[in-house]
C-alpha cells in the first residue's frame, strides 16, 4: 500500500530522477536507509519502472515530432510491433481499441525525414499523420489517488 510519504517520495522522483537518497532523505524528514528501503519496495513492487534521462528531440536535430495513427492493418499485430520497435524514429508505440489500431509518437529530423517514415509505415496499413504544435501537457507527474 502506499501511503503519504510513498506519494511524496513519488512526487519528488518525477520532478528530478538524479536526487540523491542523501536528498531524499532531507526533504522527507527520514533515514536513508528508510529511503532506501521503499525505493527498493516501490521498484520490487513494479511502481517505479526505471530511471532515465529526458532528452530534447530538437536539440538534438529531431526537430519535427508527429502523431500517426495506423488503421486497417494489412499485418497481424505482432509483425507490425516487431517492425516498430526496430525504426528508431519512433518514440512511442500504443496499441488502441476504436478504428484506428496504433497511435504512435515520432520524432524526425525534418519534412524528408518524415515522408521516408510513411513511406516505410505504408506497406503495414493506413497511415494518418499531425504535426505536433506544441505540447502544454508533456510528463505530468503521475500518482496514486489519495
Amino acid at each position: 500500500m502506499i501511503d503519504p510519504i510513498d506519494r511524496a517520495l513519488l512526487q519528488l522522483l518525477q520532478e528530478d530522477g538524479r536526487m540523491t537518497v542523501s536528498e531524499l532523505s532531507k526533504r522527507l524528514s527520514l533515514s536513508r536507509p528508510s529511503i532506501s528501503e521503499r525505493l527498493l519496495r516501490l521498484q520490487e513492487n513494479g511502481i517505479i519502472t526505471g530511471f532515465g534521462a529526458r532528452v530534447s528531440p530538437a536539440a538534438i536535430g529531431r526537430n519535427i515530432q508527429v502523431i500517426i495513427q495506423m488503421s486497417e492493418l494489412k499485418v497481424f499485430p505482432t509483425e507490425f510491433e516487431k517492425r516498430i520497435m526496430n525504426d528508431d524514429e519512433i518514440m512511442e508505440c500504443h496499441r488502441v481499441t476504436g478504428t484506428v489500431s496504433y497511435i504512435l509518437k515520432a520524432s524526425v529530423t525534418g519534412m524528408d525525414a518524415l515522408s521516408e517514415l510513411v513511406e516505410r509505415l505504408m506497406p503495414f496499413g493506413n497511415v494518418n499523420t499531425s504535426v505536433i504544435l506544441s505540447s502544454p501537457v508533456m510528463n505530468r507527474s503521475i500518482l496514486p489517488k489519495a
